[in-house]
């Protein structure tokens, strides 16, 4: 069965980082793309970064471009999110998934098959 792992939530002032993990299994991770989303109370879920594990590229949406940067250690089947200088606006559930194989670096939330649970950051002001 494919799953999806999120952990590394948590609470952290303003300013503050965090690193979330993805911890994927039941296919072949090196054909997948995986991204992180997020839903803020009262709001749409929103793509924040997305990674493809066999060519390693990226891509950042607009607010986190410059704070987040997003990883991937394909011997360990799990992709992570490092998120530094946290505003409160970055508070949200966030969800990892998966697209493939051989999607390439899919942008779309609809190109994403497997999603994990979520896991809560919360950043005070």
């Amino acid at each position: 069965d494919v799953q999806l792992q999120a952990s590394g939530g948590g609470l952290v002032q303003a300013g503050g980082s965090l690193r979330l993990s993805c911890a994927a299994s039941g296919f072949t991770f090196d054909d997948y793309a995986i991204g992180w989303f997020r839903q803020a109370p009262g709001k749409e879920r929103e793509g924040v970064s997305y990674v493809s594990s066999s060519d390693g590229s990226t891509y950042y949406a607009d607010s986190v471009k410059g704070r987040f940067t997003i990883s991937s250690d394909n011997a360990k089947n799990t992709v992570y999110l490092q998120m530094n200088s946290l505003k409160p606006e970055d508070t949200a559930v966030y969800y990892c998934a998966a697209a493939g194989p051989f999607l390439g670096l899919p942008t779309e939330q609809y190109e994403y098959d497997y999603w994990g649970q979520g896991t809560l950051v919360t950043v005070s002001s």
